[in-house]
């Protein structure tokens, strides 16, 4: 019975180290994996500002170049190739007053002229409003796709904390069970023992007692050929030297009867020191399980709170 309770307690302590060790193998790898989705969320960060940038780069080219801006002709390098003649003929309409060519006012284009200028300068006040509000939902669509991301790791790394710790109070519920199936199993079969120890005792007891052993019937010893004849096997009759035998005999049985109570007595003790050790062990595991595991959740707030510092300088 030792020897079986003794292969089932490192049969399950085998067991346990295996789980703890599949247990880091996972954290391990779901670190990984999260070091790697965080690597990917950066990356594609830093992508998205860079095209963002571009954009705002191509945006600067193709519809805010310097050539558009209305006091560019102040500084144009090719004004002088640009222009024209000062007078190409009589009823040219650049000819001012004071060219004593026409008198017909000093700016006679200015209603049209102020009328295109008004209306260029409202078509280029649209597009940038448009480039303006373009820029901005990209940029709340980038920021709703990180954030986004980010609230699904976090969401992944807790679903996985939940599933960790229900998998451990699953194991820790299914070793209290067995370790109490067990000492209940060993209670009973110790129980039983001791129920079919007495039972025997008492049996033995019983027919020592209604034997012809000790009762010295001596009908016993009468012979089926008369009754002046005697059974010599059955035969009452013995010497001193017969019963100080049956004496010994019986010594030799009670030493024997307490040497089987002490070996089971001491058998008791012995199963009662391991099992309190394998429970001292089973404690220290919960203790070293539930340390390891508030480590764990510290370096990943840790993790989490650089990332949002980093997000929030960025």
């Amino acid at each position: 019975v030792d020897k079986d309770a003794l292969d089932s307690q490192v049969k399950d302590k085998k067991i346990q180290e295996a789980a703890e060790k599949a247990r880091n193998e996972e954290l391990a790898n779901e670190s990984k994996q999260n070091d790697k989705i965080m690597c990917m969320l950066e990356e594609r960060q830093k992508n998205e500002i860079r095209n963002i940038n571009k954009a705002l780069s191509e945006f600067w080219k193709n519809f805010q170049a310097p050539e558009t801006r209305r006091e560019f002709d102040l500084s144009d390098p090719q004004a002088l190739k640009k222009d024209r003649p000062a007078r190409l003929s009589d009823n040219d309409p650049r000819c001012t007053v004071s060219g004593l060519q026409k008198f017909m006012g000093e700016d006679l284009n200015y209603d049209q002229r102020m009328k295109f200028q008004k209306e260029q300068f409202r078509e280029w006040s649209l597009q940038q409003q448009r480039d303006w509000k373009n820029a901005l939902a990209d940029q709340k669509f980038a920021d709703y796709l990180y954030d986004k991301n980010r609230i699904e790791v976090d969401r992944n790394t807790m679903e996985q904390q939940r599933k960790e710790e229900e998998k451990r109070r699953a194991v820790c519920a299914a070793t209290k069970d067995f370790n109490r199936t067990q000492a209940s199993e060993m209670a009973e079969r110790k129980k039983l023992e001791k129920r079919q120890k007495n039972k025997d005792d008492m049996d033995e007891i019983s027919n020592l007692l209604q034997g012809d052993l000790l009762s010295e019937n001596p009908e016993q010893a009468v012979s089926s050929f008369g009754r002046h004849r005697v059974i010599p096997d059955r035969w009452k009759g013995m010497s001193p030297d017969q019963l100080m035998a049956i004496r010994y005999s019986q010594q030799q049985q009670v030493l024997e009867k307490q040497r089987l109570t002490e070996e089971e007595r001491r058998r008791d003790a012995e199963w009662d020191r391991q099992r309190m050790q394998a429970a001292r062990a089973q404690l220290l595991l919960e203790r070293q399980q539930e340390q390891q595991s508030r480590e764990c959740r510290r370096a990943l707030d840790c993790i989490n709170a650089e990332l949002s510092q980093e997000q929030k300088s960025k």
